[in-house]
């Protein structure tokens, strides 16, 4: 975690907490007592483990769920370390908490559930155990080193699945990506199938599940903190705008640094998050009061998804909501 005695570097906009900040951060989020007490989880953190969590929250009450559970890895999470294990008793963790995310569902929800090469069968093998898989979509994560004796990996997965294939709610228009046009091709002397602007010329196209525009947060990103497997925000962007409306609920029982949050309140809709590390917490409750004077998400501009490096200079927006306890700009200094 970055700590404010440490100065960084004049580009690095790494998200920081200071000890100060931490106690004032503190007291917005939701303790398994004020939980099980108040039953306040609307535009909430929850600052516990998860399987404390989930009973004291109520069935069906989340419109679209998003989950980026601990991969198959080993790996330190400020202190919480998740081991790797074997496929059988991965698959068994996977089974300890997923039925019990599933019933928060809607009848009419969606879900997707984020993993790795490593272990995405085991992902899909448990998930259709309770749901109707829709597709697997595969983005690119370009960042890290390449690896000497084996490909670099540089793909994870995410699983979409519904309770209803029959009736789930899907907005393509929403999700629609600007690409470049390389070769233009005109009839009589216009532009066929693209437009032709002082940016560039650009194409406008419905998505694909092969997602190659995504930025992983990096230190010169306002969004960037130190959390080892952040997503990015325009990465759950494209989820919650294809699977939600406005005024939805999104629920992320593995919030993190607050991602799904953060995006769920930069577009209008309604959020709850668990997550078991105070400092995380605390990060995704400072971004959320960020968010209330920027609701901008890097790559998502004009209503469309953006190619990788290629947005537009975008200017920053009033937010759509109005906030709430939670959510109001904290002032420091």
């Amino acid at each position: 975690m970055t700590t404010p005695d440490k100065k960084p570097a004049p580009r690095n906009r790494t998200l920081s907490v200071s000890p100060d900040e931490k106690a004032v951060l503190m007291q917005r989020l939701v303790d398994l007592q004020q939980l099980a007490d108040h039953g306040s989880f609307t535009d909430r953190t929850v600052n516990a483990d998860l399987m404390a969590a989930l009973p004291l929250l109520p069935d069906h009450f989340a419109d679209l769920v998003i989950i980026d559970p601990p991969y198959n890895l080993t790996k330190d999470f400020n202190g919480n370390k998740f081991t790797s294990r074997s496929e059988a008793d991965y698959a068994a963790y996977l089974r300890q908490w997923l039925p019990q995310v599933v019933a928060k569902l809607k009848d009419g929800g969606s879900l997707y559930l984020c993993g790795d090469w490593k272990c995405t069968a085991a992902l899909q093998e448990a998930l259709s155990e309770h749901l109707h898989i829709i597709n697997r979509i595969t983005w690119q994560r370009e960042k890290g080193r390449g690896a000497l004796n084996n490909w670099k990996n540089c793909m994870e997965d995410i699983w979409f699945a519904v309770k209803d294939p029959r009736h789930y709610y899907f907005d393509v228009e929403a999700v629609k990506m600007k690409r470049r046009v390389v070769a233009p091709y005109r009839v009589g002397g216009k532009p066929k199938d693209w437009d032709e602007t002082d940016d560039g010329n650009y194409r406008t196209t419905y998505p694909s599940n092969f997602w190659d525009d995504i930025s992983v947060p990096f230190w010169s990103m306002p969004e960037n903190t130190d959390h080892p497997t952040q997503k990015p925000e325009k990465l759950i962007a494209k989820l919650i705008l294809a699977s939600s409306r406005q005024g939805d609920m999104v629920f992320d029982p593995f919030l993190g640094s607050g991602t799904t949050s953060v995006v769920a309140k930069k577009l209008g809709r309604h959020f709850c998050g668990v997550e078991i590390n105070t400092d995380y917490c605390c990060w995704a409750e400072k971004r959320l009061a960020m968010a209330s004077t920027d609701s901008t998400i890097q790559g998502f501009s004009d209503g469309v998804f953006w190619e990788r490096n290629s947005t537009p200079q975008q200017k920053k927006t009033r937010p759509r909501t109005t906030p709430t306890d939670n959510q109001t700009i904290i002032l420091y200094g």
